[in-house]
């Protein structure tokens, strides 16, 4: 495959890792859905779509990864509009599930993805390119930082109302991506502080006005997780019931209980079932495999001549991870349910897609850096 998969070869691994484990997991945790919604209890259909998702994703990191990184930076500023303009129409026009608009369907194609989904990346992006285009006296200059809180704080409002998890992962990721870019720290101060303020407004708007949005859903998830009440204290029972049937060893491939009474066993809480059916061992590996994907993400911005590059590989780095622990914290109990898919190994296909975007774009910052350090080595030596 030498000359085919470019870029850090470590990253290809934890890829067809994560692929192997997300086949097995997903296969396993539908088969009780597949019996009970398909004709004749066909329990493959939905593993066989996955598997469909899955190629065409590590067909998408394929085709990114041979794409000069420079070229995000060129269409990062037009991507973040185009993700702007389609989170108004899925806030107007979106499929409603409940009671939040988070999906858009393509008109006659019948094909819905998560337009937060290609906002998160956008402004990541867009990000990183303001970042790398005034790193000079960055900590001085207050008009570099309105237009990047601008951008973070329009992008995330768009998602808030239909997706508190997801904005929040977003604007957490933003504010890390701006401290290792050397913002003023007062001013992340300052912002971090202003952000605490709304959330605390949120709450007890919630409290007093329950009709308002989504405000009860939130406040109803915090109050219900402090509680141990509710239906979401039922997926964090079924889940630690999966984990702590899972003993050190697991059950075994394909012999999990919980996923009969896990509400969502192959997105939400796949990682349960996941503990549940390889033991502790198998925990131990997906989160050293997002533990060592972000180390290689290290790598590759140490290696890369450009600050963009580092800007950018270490932003979609930092969404996934951060993503993924989310996702084993919820599973484990640690926080109120969120939603939140683990990245690549879910069952999914908006999730998949995009995650393979994120992907691609690394692996194209890590081709791009190998390419330099060759032709610089080259140089050198004639």
């Amino acid at each position: 495959m030498k000359g085919v998969l470019k870029g850090d070869k470590i990253i290809w691994v934890i890829i067809f890792i994560l692929f192997i484990f997300s086949v097995l997991a997903v296969f396993s945790s539908t088969g009780s859905l597949a019996y009970m919604k398909e004709a004749q209890g066909n329990t493959s259909s939905y593993i066989i779509k996955h598997i469909i998702f899955l190629l065409v994703g590590i067909g998408i990191i394929f085709f990114v990864h041979r794409v000069p990184y420079i070229v995000f930076s060129k269409i990062s500023q037009h991507l973040l509009y185009v993700s702007a303009a389609l989170l108004i129409i899925t806030l107007i026009f979106g499929v409603t599930l409940n009671s939040a608009s988070r999906w858009l369907e393509v008109p006659g194609l019948g094909i819905q993805f998560q337009t937060s989904d290609l906002a998160k990346i956008a402004l990541i992006m867009y990000i990183a390119r303001l970042l790398s285009k005034n790193q000079e006296n960055l900590q001085q200059r207050s008009d570099v930082f309105k237009p990047l809180i601008f951008a973070i704080g329009g992008i995330c409002g768009l998602i808030l109302p239909a997706n508190f998890s997801t904005a929040a992962l977003l604007f957490g990721t933003s504010l890390i991506l701006m401290y290792i870019g050397r913002v003023n720290i007062q001013y992340l101060y300052r912002t971090v502080g202003i952000l605490v303020g709304i959330v605390i407004i949120l709450l007890l708007l919630g409290a007093v006005a329950p009709n308002i949005g989504r405000l009860s859903t939130w406040t109803n998830r915090v109050e219900n997780f402090i509680k141990g009440e509710g239906g979401d204290n039922y997926q964090a029972e079924q889940s630690k019931i999966a984990i702590a049937t899972g003993g050190f060893f697991g059950k075994g491939p394909g012999n999990s209980t919980q996923r009969n009474f896990l509400p969502h066993p192959y997105s939400d809480f796949i990682f349960a079932i996941i503990i549940e059916e390889y033991g502790a061992i198998g925990a131990i590996i997906v989160m050293a495999l997002y533990m060592w994907l972000l180390y290689r993400s290290g790598v590759i911005v140490q290696k890369s001549t450009g600050t963009f590059a580092a800007f950018l590989a270490v932003g979609l780095t930092l969404l996934l991870v951060f993503q993924a622990l989310i996702n084993m914290m919820v599973a484990v109990n640690l926080i109120p349910v969120t939603g939140q898919t683990l990245p690549f190994l879910s069952m999914g296909g908006t999730s998949i897609m995009f995650s393979s975007l994120a992907l691609g774009i690394i692996l194209s910052v890590s081709a791009n850096a190998q390419a330099e350090i060759k032709n610089n080595t080259a140089n050198v030596t004639v």
